[in-house]
């Protein structure tokens, strides 16, 4: 199974480690730690230094009740890190809903949008659509960041998120983007209650149903903090460990903060793996596509 995006074909036969990059001030994980650029282009050095697969750089925080960023100040946080990002040898993932973010990222040479709004604002799914192999991850979000924890979803979430997941991707592919360039991710935390994040993990399986990649978003989650009583920055165990149960029930990616320690505990998962199935572990590293090559199917 590959993944298309701008630059790089990632073989998923091997789980991949997403990097999270936030070049933001009020981040609920990292405090803007990393807000300035130079920072933040550190941070994505120690990140691949790690082990991280994918860069995934975000300029506006998502946290439930946080504030929409103004354009402006979006792509001032984020060009200037994608500009010199793209320049490390790895996928540059962006986290954007906003379509002229998106086409001045895809602009630099930004390989994958990852966008909690699945494409819904007008004029996002044209961006991609246009863009000739760029990846992207499609998220299921109740309501939006603001409101999103002030009534979060009712009933069985797992059909309710399939149903959206599938309308979403048939739409962007009615648009003519190919099936090898689209991810799904089930929106952990974003309008769900703790009971219904865990359900999404236990029943991961009937999302795989879909027939796309599945990305997993657990990092330093409110609902590991429920379970543990943890605050956010001792989550490291019961984050690693949801990533490794995320995998386990069929995810491709997992989206984290910790990522020397997840790609330790996904090469232990691994090295099992290969022991059950007798196969050899797969490479550790994406591959860049041959630019007189047109892309692989999934």
């Amino acid at each position: 199974m590959l993944w298309q995006t701008s630059r790089f074909d990632l073989d998923l036969t091997r789980p991949r480690v997403m990097g999270i990059v936030n070049v933001t001030p009020d981040s609920f994980s990292d405090g803007g730690r990393h807000a300035g650029t130079q920072a933040a282009l550190r941070h994505c050095e120690r990140l691949l230094e790690e082990g991280a697969d994918i860069l995934d750089i975000g300029g506006e925080s998502t946290r439930p009740g946080s504030p929409a960023v103004p354009l402006a100040e979006e792509l001032e946080r984020v060009v200037p890190l994608v500009r010199e990002a793209v320049r490390l040898g790895a996928p540059v993932s962006v986290d954007t809903y906003k379509p002229e973010v998106m086409q001045a990222v895809l602009d630099l040479g930004a390989d994958i949008v990852n966008d909690i709004w699945a494409l819904r604002r007008p004029g996002a799914a044209q961006v991609v659509a246009r863009h000739a192999r760029c990846g992207v991850c499609l998220m299921h979000m109740h309501r939006d960041p603001q409101t999103m924890q002030s009534a979060p979803m009712e009933g069985d979430v797992v059909p309710q998120v399939l149903s959206f997941l599938e309308r979403v991707a048939l739409d962007l592919r009615a648009l003519g983007v190919e099936k090898s360039r689209i991810v799904l991710d089930c929106g952990t935390g974003f309008g769900k209650t703790v009971e219904q994040n865990f359900a999404l993990l236990a029943r991961q399986q009937e999302l795989l149903a879909l027939g796309y990649p599945l990305l997993a978003g657990w990092s330093r989650k409110s609902s590991l903090g429920s379970v543990t009583g943890l605050p956010v920055q001792e989550r490291l165990a019961p984050s690693v460990a949801a990533a490794v149960l995320a995998v386990e029930r069929g995810a491709r990616i997992v989206r984290v903060h910790d990522v020397r320690e997840t790609v330790a505990a996904l090469a232990v998962w691994q090295a099992m793996q290969s022991q059950s199935h007798g196969a050899a572990p797969a490479d550790a590293r994406p591959t860049p596509i041959d630019k007189e090559e047109p892309g692989h199917d999934a």
